[in-house]
């Protein structure tokens, strides 16, 4: 960042990036969908380093594919799957070298069983990592985490370990899948859209929204500065008043 970056008091803590714009920016380029796809895992690579330079940035949260996404084509799916399984093993060096913890969250029922495994063995090489962490949200929606949420409180009364009239905000939060993880201070959506789009329904209710005309695989360390600069300019109340 330039000479007037924020302190680290005016930094987030956990910063959640919705990435989009990957088919747009392949279609401007003359490039199959799938070399949108490649070139969003570079951007996204190239975000971890930088957020990883940061010490106050603790949690980065990306979305990588929602829930919603089988609806695409098989063709862009597959392409997106087989993404996925290279950079579970290719990422794994440089993370470790870096101290990057992954966790990889969302619905894992409708995954291959090698994608399950890579899953499996990143989270298990990085697990003694002590840096920042690195969550990838796959299969991932922001109403099947709080009905899942709910199914879970709803088996513990069932059998007898919670009384249903006890349930509180706190106790649904805990079985969210970013339950060890405090609620992202600054969420980034990139492309021009202006939606979250299903991502972190519960975990953003409090979030700082920044939106962003860049498309996900020009996104660039400049851009993120621009987000950071502004999450740092604002007063964050949490319904309250500043006076």
């Amino acid at each position: 960042m330039n000479s007037d970056k924020p302190d680290a008091s005016l930094l987030p803590k956990h910063v959640a990036v919705i990435m989009d714009g990957n088919n747009r920016w392949a279609k401007r380029q003359q490039l199959s969908g799938a070399e949108g796809h490649k070139a969003g895992v570079t951007a996204l690579r190239e975000l971890v380093r930088y957020c990883s330079e940061f010490d106050a940035i603790n949690v980065l949260t990306a979305f990588a594919f929602s829930s919603e996404n089988w609806q695409r084509s098989d063709e862009e799916v597959n392409a997106i799957m087989g993404l996925m399984l290279q950079a579970l093993v290719n990422e794994l060096p440089e993370l470790n070298e870096n101290s990057v913890r992954m966790h990889i969250v969302g619905d894992r029922s409708r995954l291959s069983e090698s994608l399950i495994q890579r899953i499996e063995n990143a989270e298990s090489a990085t697990q003694q990592n002590d840096g920042m962490h690195l969550v990838i949200a796959i299969n991932y929606g922001g109403r099947w985490d709080i009905v899942n949420a709910a199914k879970r409180l709803l088996e513990e009364a069932q059998a007898g370990g919670l009384d249903s009239a006890d349930i509180t905000e706190d106790q649904l939060a805990t079985q969210l899948s970013l339950s060890e993880f405090p609620d992202p201070d600054l969420l980034i959506r990139t492309g021009g859209e202006h939606r979250i789009s299903n991502f972190l329904l519960w975990q953003a209710a409090y979030s700082e929204l920044y939106f962003s005309d860049t498309l996900w695989p020009d996104y660039d360390r400049a851009e993120f500065d621009r987000a950071l600069e502004s999450y740092s300019s604002r007063q964050r109340r949490f319904g309250g008043r500043v006076e």
